[in-house]
């Protein structure tokens, strides 16, 4: 396998600038996925890295050489669409020996590949079939088993789960984080659905409108978002951000929410009377003696948890609450979190000011 390096990345359609200046390394053997609202340039850039769209500017790298000019052929990666882009008239060994026929390999030697591939993607008993003759999750493993074949360098993943339904997305999501650590293959990895970025991932970027937001592990992103946008888009469901006045009392500081004042943790540079939004998530923000008032608008029973949804003031926040309650549509409770899981942003900057 081999590293990927993304330098100084620009991509620009005529007048408008879609990708800005971006630099993403991908460690040999590492799982990295790309994350971001639709339209944020997140296939644009993999279509990059394939080949499949030419570079305004910038560098990308694979194995140390620059492929800037090179065609999909030479870059020695395999890509898993999310159509699954298979030969309907081929049957699922020919769809996966295609390429390795393509490239003019002993039938032998294309044969053992094939059935090493089946076998651990559990496509054994599927060889004879055709892509029509197959569930989604099965045609999703014959596009990764034609991909794994090739035996690339780099695995490119373009959102391959979005056609699935919710069941098979976290049985797929499973077989390739699984398939991965087999491998020890470098995998760049597309999508918008931030519960596949926590889950698979060895390292998320977070990207809004063409520029990085983020760069980190999931547990960073989700303790120590950067930004607003970071810590909104990160989390399901989503934190909470509600907009406070600072209030100086002594050495320490404190929110106005409401009109009632929550403790905040120690953070440098913070001045009084400070327009901050304050980040919350859902499940350390709980029901208490004291804390902001709310009325409870909805009560959303999972099973192991139960979301509040609940109104204070115009505002509408989510607590999530993990043991069994008895909360009532209407009813008026109070809010608090402890202060040393609130998240502090600047409210013009968006910037995150906690020390940490």
């Amino acid at each position: 396998m081999a590293e990927v390096s993304i330098s100084n990345v620009r991509k620009i359609y005529g007048s408008t600038q879609v990708i800005h200046d971006l630099s993403i390394k991908v460690n040999d053997g590492e799982f990295v996925v790309l994350v971001g609202p639709s339209g944020c340039g997140k296939s644009t850039l993999l279509r990059m890295v394939a080949g499949l769209e030419s570079i305004t500017g910038g560098e990308i790298s694979i194995a140390g050489k620059t492929v800037n000019n090179l065609p999909p052929s030479e870059r020695d990666i395999a890509m898993v669409f999310q159509n699954y882009a298979l030969y309907p008239h081929k049957t699922v060994e020919a769809n996966m020996a295609f390429s390795l026929k393509m490239r003019g390999l002993d039938r032998n030697l294309i044969k053992e590949k094939i059935n090493t591939a089946a076998e651990v993607l559990g496509l054994t008993p599927y060889l004879n079939r055709y892509p029509r003759a197959l569930s989604g999750g099965q045609r999703q493993r014959v596009a990764m088993g034609r991909a794994i074949v090739r035996d690339p360098q780099v695995f490119l993943f373009d959102e391959p789960l979005s056609n699935l339904d919710a069941k098979l997305r976290v049985q797929m999501r499973a077989e390739i984080r699984e398939l991965h650590q087999r491998l020890k293959s470098t995998t760049l990895y597309v999508t918008h659905d931030q519960i596949e970025a926590m889950t698979m991932a060895d390292k998320i970027v977070v990207m809004q409108d063409g520029y990085i937001e983020q760069i980190g592990s999931p547990l960073e992103l989700y303790d120590r978002p950067s930004n607003v946008f970071v810590a909104g888009f990160i989390g399901s469901p989503a934190m909470n951000l509600i907009p406070g006045i600072t209030k100086k009392s002594g050495k320490s500081f404190a929110v106005e929410i409401f009109g009632t004042k929550l403790p905040l943790p120690k953070i440098k540079n913070l001045i009084d009377g400070q327009e901050v939004l304050i980040g919350v998530r859902p499940e350390q923000l709980i029901p208490g003696k004291s804390g902001i008032p709310a009325t409870v608008a909805i009560v959303e029973p999972t099973g192991s948890e139960t979301h509040l949804i609940v109104r204070s003031g115009e505002q509408e926040l989510i607590s999530v609450i993990r043991e069994r309650s008895s909360f009532s549509v209407g009813e008026e409770i109070l809010l608090s979190s402890d202060k040393s899981s609130l998240h502090i942003f600047d409210s013009k900057t968006s910037e995150r000011l906690n020390d940490d």
